[in-house]
């Protein structure tokens, strides 16, 4: 602590500082990841199976017709065969509300609005919940570095609600 013109002022230290830009760079990068989620959910709507599987053979059948086994390829049209109608209407719903909820949530931590901290922990620990039962049945690894963002999302905004209550920050 520090006494400047009669004003007791707390000083930052670097401990809490590195914490509190990490913070900053994770609800940025959340901030970009919302909206190219609610991007991707809008573009998804006019992506119908029947459109997603003609993109995929177009940009498959080249490499196939030159290695008919190569797995990446193959990969990629045993994907498109699995997305139908249900599919779809489920990934535009998800990316455009978990886009959406997090959007809310960044501009909330932003604007420094303490009721949004826990919030954002309790939808980030909703999120890993959903994240690893979606793993469980795809063994996505995206979904384990999201969850893994998620968990250290998680430990930077409790730090910086801890820091925010104690008044560290102004």
């Amino acid at each position: 602590m520090i006494f400047s013109n009669g004003v007791l002022k707390i000083k930052k230290n670097n401990k809490n500082n590195i914490f509190h830009k990490g913070f900053e760079i994770g609800i940025l990068l959340k901030g970009v990841d919302a909206i190219l989620q609610i991007i991707g959910g809008i573009l998804l709507i006019f992506l119908n199976p029947n459109r997603l599987n003609k993109l995929v053979v177009l940009l498959t059948q080249h490499e196939l017709s030159e290695d008919p086994r190569d797995i990446i390829a193959n990969f990629f049209i045993k994907s498109s065969l699995r997305f139908n109608l249900s599919t779809q209407h489920f990934g535009v719903f998800y990316l455009i509300s978990h886009g959406i909820i997090k959007l809310i949530l960044v501009v909330l931590l932003w604007r420094k609005k303490t009721f949004a901290y826990p919030l954002t922990i309790l939808s980030l620990t909703l999120f890993i919940i959903y994240q690893i039962y979606g793993y469980m049945l795809n063994h996505s690894v995206g979904l384990i570095v999201l969850t893994i963002f998620d968990i250290i999302m998680i430990i930077l905004t409790s730090i910086e609600y801890q820091n925010i209550k104690n008044k560290l920050y102004k």
